[in-house]
């Protein structure tokens, strides 16, 4: 007989032993991106900002740090809650920051304008011919 046992989270670090963790690295447990090296490269290229200065990726982020994120999702701006350095599921994740009112609404106006552009958009009514596949191809500069 086999005993089935529900799924523990205790193990992530949410405790208040840990004061200060690696940014990319809380970006990373946060699920802001998918991984460390993501994370480090949009510290890198100033996509990440603590209180309003820009970070490089080993800067230690603190319990209360606002800080302000732009990723494929969109622009975030959020106050650290918690510390974590392993990365659990996007319930547990969701705990470790809170995102301000005003990144919300811009995040939701921002998704309305881009549903409201594809009513614009014009498609193609089919395939690309073999000839337009040539031009395709050669604008993209790969051929």
């Amino acid at each position: 007989m086999r005993v089935r046992v529900a799924p523990r989270y205790d193990f992530l670090c949410l405790s208040l032993d840990m004061d200060s963790i690696r940014i990319d690295k809380w970006l990373w447990a946060a699920r802001f991106f998918k991984t460390r090296v993501l994370a480090s490269r949009a510290c890198e290229l100033g996509r990440v900002q603590c209180n309003g200065q820009p970070t490089k990726p080993a800067r230690e982020v603190k319990i209360g740090d606002m800080l302000r994120i732009v990723n494929d999702g969109g622009e975030f701006e959020i106050s650290v809650l918690a510390i974590s350095d392993v990365r659990g599921p996007a319930s547990v994740a969701q705990t470790l920051y809170r995102e301000t009112e005003e990144s919300k609404e811009q995040r939701a106006k921002a998704a309305a304008q881009r549903r409201a552009m594809r009513e614009f958009e014009q498609l193609p009514a089919g395939k690309p011919s073999k000839r337009d596949r040539g031009r395709i191809i050669q604008f993209r500069g790969k051929g």
